[in-house]
């Protein structure tokens, strides 16, 4: 749980003025802040710098004006939610890749939140600030097809495992859906080998993508290498950053992303590395 000076400042962090009760109308206020203010970023992997996904050191990562990927963002943003007094449950889950079949392997950290409704009726939401360009608002596990801006999700039944659901991405997306495990989990403990494998293991896939994402009220944007790509109603607009002045400025202005523990060396490493795989991808791409 989180101390009352920290429950503070991460709402701080979130843009979050004020404390409110545990309300479905508050956990979605807090929920778009979150995805809309803190992005989903390999940036740290990408650099050699991997952070722990401890919860205590989730929550200082994102205090500290930083972000990370689904096992900091999705274990901060639980603790903030119980500290607030809601009921949360993690999952196990899989992020499928477009082409791929769908999996339940732990790679991704999947969240639930319980509340009565006005009905006093018990409902579950799936709330899960760790997929980048997923849901702005939480969603009710409950099938159907929900539209969010210029995005269109689904939420299905599992093929994967009994009683499990399964969230559609949007069909112009970057990758086809995730798949959840009922099973309530009571630690992050089985994430720790797979936190691992992300940050250190040559076969992962984020030790040479530099790839940061977040989603807003009318779409979402994306930089990977340097290319940012910016999605709203009108479409997907692409475009390449060729200087390294104008990549930090996207990752400062557009993302929030500042690096406060970057030295000045190595912000100019993580520039060098990025435009020299950018130019490698251009190389295999032509």
């Amino acid at each position: 749980m989180l101390t009352n000076d920290e429950i503070k400042a991460y709402l701080r962090r979130i843009g979050i003025p004020d404390r409110q009760p545990p309300t479905l109308p508050y956990l979605i206020e807090l929920h778009q802040a979150h995805v809309r203010n803190v992005p989903w970023q390999t940036v740290d992997i990408f650099a050699g710098k991997p952070v722990s996904i401890d919860l205590k050191a989730s929550v200082q990562l994102l205090l500290s004006g930083r972000s990370g990927y689904c096992f900091h963002l999705n274990g901060a943003f639980s603790e903030l939610l119980r500290s607030l007094g809601y009921r949360v449950s993690w999952h196990r889950a899989g992020v499928q890749p477009l082409g791929e079949e769908p999996r339940i392997n732990s790679f991704h950290l999947g969240m639930t939140v319980n509340m009565e409704n006005e009905r006093g009726e018990e409902e579950s939401w799936i709330a899960d600030v760790g997929l980048g360009d997923m849901p702005y608002e939480p969603l009710p596990l409950r099938a159907g097809n929900y539209e969010q801006g210029p995005l269109r999700y689904a939420v299905t039944e599992s093929r994967v495992v009994q009683n499990g659901w399964r969230l559609v991405h949007d069909p112009q997306a970057s990758f086809a859906g995730v798949d959840y495990d009922p099973e309530v989990l009571p630690s992050l403990e089985e994430f720790k080998p797979k936190h691992e494998h992300y940050s250190r293991s040559p076969e992962s896939p984020w030790i040479d993508l530099f790839l940061v994402r977040h989603r807003h009220a009318g779409g979402s944007n994306e930089l990977r290498g340097c290319v940012w790509s910016n999605r709203d109603g009108n479409g997907t607009r692409k475009t390449e950053i060729q200087t390294k002045t104008r990549w930090f400025e996207v990752l400062g202005d557009v993302f929030g992303e500042t690096l406060a523990n970057y030295s000045r060396l190595e912000r100019d490493d993580l520039w060098k590395k990025a435009r020299s795989k950018h130019e490698e991808w251009k190389r295999v791409k032509s």
